[in-house]
């Protein structure tokens, strides 16, 4: 009998796990990290580092988790969604409201207590930017949807920088600014093959309102400018050799993946192009890392 409740106790654990998107708030996390290292000249304050971290991953897992509850109707129409905790039954609206309310709201209460008020605040924000503003109102009504919602999203960096400085400085802006050019192409890669799923859930998604030809040319575009404001940290002095040398193979890279899916277009293209976007970020502020401590200055 103690053995069954325990595997219970596990496998409802895993279910709430299941709503944060573990992936996706370990990226967050990854960059919000980096944000802090970048913003010092030597090492974090403890405080900031520690509390920093697990509070802005307890607000992001709370997000998604609020994000699954807005969206299970949605997730249950998709295949890569419909395996979420929500659309197969397996927890209750109440059990996700209270469960994304009681993380979100520890998060909050440690970045209050332990970092500082700014990155408390900001952090709400980003909350709500992703959980209502993207989620409820901007993606089921405009194809601009992950343009604008992307905003949300680009904050970790800046998020960071503010626990560890207590200020948001310009080079915090272009950190958010990387990752904002960087949403739509990423994202719009998934939504190219995935593009019949989305026209099934009704939402307004570019390859579905636009058309695929539409939808490659921006993400073409929009990789180009991602190249040129990556560019950007270089010019203010925060980017030395090593930074500049990753920014431009991994920028060179991604446009190559862009062209050949505007010139020739596949689905499975569209998945190599998705999953590397993914490593393209997190190499991209490794190198920022790197560079940071052992570059020297061009």
């Amino acid at each position: 009998m103690e053995s069954l409740m325990l595997e219970g106790a596990a496998c409802r654990c895993q279910q709430f796990l299941a709503l944060c998107k573990l992936r996706v708030v370990s990226l967050i996390v990854f960059t919000a990290v980096i944000g802090m290292f970048l913003a010092v000249p030597g090492w974090p304050d403890w405080n900031a580092l520690w509390a920093g971290t697990l509070g802005i991953a307890l607000v992001a897992g709370a997000a998604a988790a609020f994000n699954c509850l807005v969206e299970q109707k949605i997730d249950a129409l998709m295949a890569r969604t419909r395996a979420r905790p929500l659309p197969r039954g397996e927890l209750t609206n109440t059990q996700t409201l209270v469960f994304s309310g009681v993380v979100g709201g520890a998060g909050l209460v440690l970045l209050q207590v332990f970092v500082n008020p700014l990155t408390m605040w900001l952090t709400l924000a980003t909350f709500v930017g992703y959980a209502v503003i993207y989620t409820a109102l901007l993606k089921p009504a405009t194809p601009q949807n992950i343009v604008i919602g992307g905003a949300s999203g680009a904050m970790p960096p800046v998020l960071g920088w503010a626990a560890a400085t207590g200020e948001v400085h310009h080079d915090a802006l272009l950190l958010f600014l990387i990752i904002f050019a960087w949403t739509p192409p990423h994202f719009w890669a998934l939504a190219l093959y995935r593009r019949d799923e989305y026209a099934r859930a009704g939402l307004p998604m570019l390859p579905v309102t636009h058309g695929e030809a539409y939808t490659r040319l921006h993400l073409l575009l929009y990789t180009l400018l991602l190249f040129a404001v990556t560019m950007l940290p270089v010019g203010t002095g925060m980017g030395g050799w090593i930074y500049l040398l990753g920014a431009v193979g991994l920028g060179g890279r991604f446009i190559q993946y862009a062209w050949r899916l505007y010139r020739q277009y596949s689905d499975a293209l569209a998945k190599e192009t998705f999953r590397f976007s993914i490593w393209y970020l997190s190499l991209l502020f490794g190198a920022m890392l790197v560079d940071h401590y052992f570059s020297i200055p061009i």
